[in-house]
């Protein structure tokens, strides 16, 4: 024992001896450069918010108050943004699933508040790029995606110039074709570059460990605050559309706003309910509610500490029942369906010891919200089953798709953004409710091709990656991750990449799991370093080892 100690000692020696105490001299260097980006921080925002008042005061007395101020504070964010892109790119994850909230409980629903999230993304791309330009690193990673990423852009830039341009030159169409695609190809590829900023945001275990445990706890903040938003509607604290009329009792309203988020319906008479939670709309509410499935559930399975873990499977559980009160019939079909394909294809249901006390635990409390709720969660039921009867999801993607045929004119399409809701600012647009045929009518068969031929790389690539890394952590965050992305890359009902968040989370993690295998690489030479440095401990994994393989051929 005496000798153990002596070892134990010794080694927090080694630890302490690692890690000098720094000199006066290295102090005092440390604090000039802590005060220099003090002074740098405080010169870039009074400059920065100086200019933005200049700007914004006579915008806000002969426009709008609220855009002036908007003016005042977007021109500072712009500036740090740029300046710091990773604590900008940190709150652009922050923000986001908020951004409802923001915009109609804060900001008074003014349309421009929606484009806030993009002041904290372009600016801090541009940042990172620029970065990458003075390191001398490309900021385009992995260059094996680069050949189809170009293919698309490239079919879409022949649909906004040979189909967009010319209906805008001829004065025929209404409204404006030719900035209808700009911004239609906005919303197609507008966030692809979230792969390369993942890439450079990401820079060890640590920070990897980090993005997934704030992805966990903003989805719990949010779905307590979607149960509560429910609870008040419920109750009468809110009037929701209960006592609207007509079309207005079935149609989400602004007006009928909840303590959080944007539009709503509720008229429980009628049996319809859909809810926003923290998020503009229902819709938006439901794309956060399907991938936030796939991210508590890799810190439930995947997350080294227990506590993580536990606090994943809460996670999961109020996803769950947001899926259940939202009213949404997609995230009540999907969030179960996600879960189960997590399960099977990243072996997770093999693994019973940890897979068992997270499956009884998520059953438990999700029987016992079913038991204290048994009208709404039969009504969930009956108005999925409803649906699904009178409209087969696969009978109407079929439908879709040989509406999209009909419509063509051309071998590059309609026109860009013609059938994107978010583009209608500009012109007349068709309600297409499947992503693949809207695909079809605005872009033509290349473009869809062209759209098929990037996923399925991306898909390819990151599966590539994925198989490439060796240490256990790192390996089911990858394979939870590509799971997740290879539902939305074919899933084909309505426009899961259209919409926020879901589009930027699919983007953003594809770039995580292309990250991975270089965070692979500083985990297992720390482990090489670490084994050199203390040999006795390299010996004491080989025994243990060697015991595991004994008892295993014992009980073979």
């Amino acid at each position: 024992m005496l000798k153990s100690k002596k070892k134990k000692k010794s080694q927090k020696g080694k630890k302490q001896s690692e890690q000098p105490p720094l000199s006066l001299k290295e102090q005092l260097a440390k604090k000039r450069q802590a005060q220099e980006t003090r002074k740098k921080l405080i010169s870039l925002v009074s400059g920065s918010l100086f200019f933005g008042i200049a700007v914004g005061l006579p915008l806000a007395f002969a426009v709008k108050p609220l855009i002036g101020a908007a003016i005042a504070a977007g021109i500072p964010c712009l500036v740090l943004s740029y300046v710091y892109p990773r604590q900008a790119l940190w709150f652009f994850l922050i923000y986001l699933p908020f951004s409802g909230t923001v915009q109609y409980q804060i900001m008074g629903g003014n349309a421009i508040f929606s484009l806030a999230k993009d002041a904290f993304f372009i600016p801090a791309m541009l940042g990172l790029m620029q970065e990458c330009k003075q390191k001398k690193q490309p900021f385009m990673v992995p260059k094996k995606l680069l050949t189809t990423l170009w293919l698309l852009l490239g079919f879409s830039l022949l649909t906004l110039f040979l189909v967009n341009l010319p209906l805008q030159l001829s004065g025929e169409a209404k409204g404006n074709p030719f900035p209808q695609g700009i911004l239609g190809l906005k919303v197609l590829l507008g966030y692809v570059p979230l792969i390369f900023c993942a890439y450079y945001l990401i820079e060890n275990k640590k920070q990897l460990l980090f993005l997934a445990r704030l992805h966990l706890i903003l989805a719990i903040i949010c779905c307590l605050l979607g149960i509560v938003q429910y609870w008040m509607l419920d109750s009468g604290r809110c009037e929701g559309t209960r006592n609207a009329t007509g079309v207005d009792l079935f149609t989400a309203s602004i007006e009928a706003k909840c303590f959080v988020g944007g539009s709503l319906t509720f008229s429980p008479s009628e049996n319809q309910i859909r809810l926003p939670g923290t998020l503009p709309s229902p819709w938006h509410w439901a794309w956060f509610l399907i991938p936030n499935s796939a991210l508590t559930f890799t810190v439930a399975f995947c997350d080294p500490k227990n506590v993580w873990r536990i606090t994943g499977l809460v996670g999961m559980a109020l996803v769950f029942i947001n899926a259940v009160i939202s009213g949404q019939r997609i995230a009540l079909a999907l969030v179960p369906v996600v879960t189960v394909f997590l399960l099977i294809l990243t072996g997770q249901i093999t693994n019973l010891k940890r897979f068992l006390p997270i499956g009884i635990g998520l059953g438990i409390l999700l029987f016992g919200v079913m038991v204290s709720n048994p009208t709404v969660v039969q009504e969930r039921i009956d108005s999925f089953v409803t649906r699904w009867q009178a409209s087969p999801p696969t009978k109407f993607i079929e439908e879709q798709f040989g509406w999209a045929i009909k419509e063509q004119e051309g071998i590059f399409g309609r026109g860009l953004g013609t059938a994107t809701n978010s583009t209608r600012i500009f012109g007349k647009t068709v309600l297409v409710e499947t992503f693949h045929p809207k695909i079809l009518y605005e872009m033509g068969w290349f473009g869809l091709l062209g759209f098929l031929i990037f996923v399925t790389h991306l898909m390819v690539v990151a599966f590539q990656s994925r198989q490439s890394i060796k240490e256990k952590t790192l390996r089911s965050f990858a394979s939870s991750y590509w799971v997740f992305l290879l539902i939305i890359s074919y899933f084909p009902y309505w426009y899961p990449l259209d919409t926020d968040p879901v589009a930027v989370y699919y983007w953003f993690f594809a770039g995580v799991i292309y990250k991975l295998p270089e965070i692979d690489k500083q985990e297992q030479e720390a482990k090489l370093k670490a084994a050199q440095e203390n040999p006795e401990l390299e010996t004491k994994a080989g025994k243990k080892n060697g015991r595991r393989s004994l008892s295993r051929s014992s009980r073979r």
